[in-house]
């Protein structure tokens, strides 16, 4: 293995940044996972341990991505990032660290990382990027409303399809449309441009960016959002809720399927254990009380 190297250390679905030394020769203040030189994978771990002071025992050494050249001013340095899993967070900084915090892969933008004050294009996402070949990040479709789920499919299409973009399996590691999201889909990859690339859009949206390249845009996939989302953003829409969430009494509902679809009737109960709510029809000429499943009507006026 190749002697330089960034450790980024992850527990659970937290990532460690340690943050150099003001007096630093290098990178002084700014934010890292674990450099080292070493040989072997027990020399990484036992590197890993002596700067973080999590016991070697507690650390796993999950995988590498490619070298990457980085010009240090005095050489070109050609360093390896490596993922360590920790079974561990308690974490003393020691050697050349004096902070440490336990982030949000997708909030690295937020913080001034190593490789960002050195003379290289694109220095300031070096660091995400060196992440990203050994982690992934979570990207943001936006979509036609209501074709999230055909756009999510057709992704799915490209990626298992027999054309080109099967070459990107390795780079999209998942693609989502949870319930009740409406005008994004989400991707879980390695970098921005797979994503991109994915739905024909290398480039972003401008035209004059995207000229000399072949490709065929994915209908009613409109861009990928900017940067890199947060996973606590995302989770709330993972989470499976009741149907009858977000329905309280005393709203205005409309009715969406069945012999009723499109009548207008107030909520005068709602049980969560049954996910049923029980509501009051009063636009016909007889009111009356009906009960249907809290999915089968949506709220179009909600009690102040």
């Amino acid at each position: 293995m190749v002697e330089a190297f960034v450790a980024f250390v992850r527990f659970e679905e937290k990532l460690l940044l340690m943050r150099r030394n003001k007096s630093d020769g290098d990178f002084p203040a700014l934010w890292d996972g674990v450099w080292g030189i070493a040989d072997t994978q027990e020399e990484v771990l036992a590197k890993v341990a002596e700067a973080t002071s999590i016991p070697v025992e507690n650390l796993h050494y999950h995988s590498t991505g490619p070298e990457r050249g980085i010009d240090m001013g005095r050489s070109l340095v050609d360093v390896m990032p490596i993922l360590v899993v920790a079974s561990s967070d308690e974490v003393t900084p020691t050697g050349r660290y004096s902070e440490h915090e336990w982030v949000d892969p997708g909030k690295i933008q937020e913080y001034n990382c190593i490789f960002s004050n050195i003379d290289m294009d694109n220095a300031h996402s070096l660091f995400r990027e060196m992440y990203g070949s050994v982690g992934s990040f979570l990207y943001i479709v936006k979509t036609a409303i209501g074709s999230e789920q055909r756009v999510a499919d057709e992704m799915h299409a490209r990626l298992h399809g027999s054309g080109s973009l099967t070459a990107l399996q390795g780079d999209i590691m998942s693609i989502l449309h949870p319930t009740g999201m409406r005008g994004y889909v989400f991707v879980e990859s390695s970098a921005i441009y797979h994503v991109e690339k994915l739905i024909g859009r290398s480039g972003g949206r401008d035209p004059t960016s995207r000229r000399g390249i072949n490709q065929t845009p994915l209908k009613n996939a409109k861009t990928v959002l900017p940067g890199e989302a947060p996973l606590a953003d995302i989770l709330p829409y993972l989470e499976p809720k009741a149907v009858t969430s977000g329905i309280e009494v005393g709203c205005i509902v409309e009715i969406i399927t069945g012999a009723f679809k499109g009548e207008k009737a107030r909520i005068l109960s709602v049980s969560d254990s049954k996910e049923e709510v029980s509501m009051e029809l009063y636009d016909q000429p007889i009111p009356m009380t009906v009960n249907m499943r809290g999915d089968h009507v949506r709220v179009i006026e909600r009690v102040e």
